[in-house]
């Protein structure tokens, strides 16, 4: 049995410049953290004893003969890819519902390409699962998504990642003192919409505006810069302000990104004392990330407490196997 943990992704600043329609042109850079919730995928081959030769399960339950006849896109192209070929079970847990703007999707495929890889006995670099899960879903599984997610899935950690030109995806850790990380996450506060949606259909239309919203896109760029700076200068207020300007620059890029609901949390969280935020991922649903002053927190609780608000720490280890026991055997990981 082999087990991989992988954790979601919070976007600050530069979502949608990391889209190759963008960056093959333009340059393109996010700021953005893993945190500590995760996708649990666990592998093992599937003793032959039943009718179907594997059997994945998430949402559904499917048992397959053939690869073919797998509905998953990604454990479908993923078993391809690293050329597995006796029968598997494949089993995924996640903390958090899926398609909700926390990258979980690429997650799964960085998880799934991290468990395979054990389970055939290879080490994986981080490199080498961000950029394999980038080749999966957008050239194999056809997937309208960019560079980030797997980036941050992999790596973990509060990171500066760049896209486009001779040093395409490098991914910078962002290094500040604990104390500073601890005041910035206790600035910031998660809630959940109720609502989930198909990340890839919004992105279809958002990159095909892309040629029509390139100041937008240039100053979003720019904006991944400034986060970071501001960051460093541990002027949180100013990073606050800065989602927001953000925030109302993404929600110019298609009319499928927000909501009358999601405006009505967003100007409520603002009114209470709420000094920026922005919806995390693609659009339409989800979670809403805010940035509160702690002494202000109270007042925002109460005014969405009919929302769900979610706990969150940053994490910085990435995607990581953690039970590796080839043919049963265990094996400290």
């Amino acid at each position: 049995m082999i087990i991989s943990r992988t954790p979601f992704r919070m976007s600050f600043f530069g979502g949608g410049t990391d889209y190759p329609t963008w960056f093959e042109e333009n340059r393109g850079a996010v700021l953005a953290t893993s945190i500590n919730k995760y996708c649990y995928i666990s592998c093992r081959y599937l003793p032959p004893f039943f009718e179907h030769k594997s059997r994945i399960i998430y949402s559904k339950m499917e048992h397959v003969h053939t690869i073919d006849e797998i509905d998953h896109p990604a454990v479908r192209e993923v078993l391809r890819y690293v050329g597995i070929e006796k029968g598997v079970e494949i089993h995924h847990d996640g903390d958090l519902p899926a398609r909700t703007g926390l990258g979980s999707s690429s997650s799964f495929t960085v998880g799934l390409l991290n468990s395979l890889y054990a389970l055939l006995g290879r080490m994986s670099s981080k490199s080498q699962l961000a950029r394999e899960a980038i080749h999966v879903e957008q050239n194999m599984c056809k997937e309208n998504v960019g560079c980030q997610d797997q980036a941050l899935a992999a790596y973990g950690g509060l990171n500066f990642v760049e896209f486009g030109g001779a040093e395409h995806l490098q991914v910078n850790r962002v290094t500040l003192p604990p104390e500073r990380i601890r005041r910035f996450q206790d600035h910031l506060m998660l809630y959940f919409t109720g609502f989930s949606r198909t990340a890839s259909k919004i992105a279809e239309h958002q990159i095909k505006n892309i040629p029509k919203k390139k100041p937008e896109l240039s100053r979003m760029h720019e904006m991944a810069t400034q986060g970071l700076e501001l960051l460093k200068a541990d002027e949180l207020i100013k990073f606050g302000k800065l989602l927001d300007e953000g925030w109302r620059i993404k929600r110019e890029l298609s009319d499928k990104i927000t909501t009358p609901f999601i405006d009505e949390i967003y100007t409520t969280a603002m009114a209470s004392g709420a000094v920026g935020g922005k919806l995390l991922g693609a659009g339409g649903g989800g979670f809403v990330l805010l940035l509160v002053p702690p002494e202000k927190q109270p007042a925002v609780r109460e005014a969405l407490k009919k929302l769900l608000m979610i706990p969150f720490k940053f994490e910085s280890l990435g995607s990581q196997i953690i039970v590796y026991q080839p043919n049963g055997e265990t094996v400290n990981a």
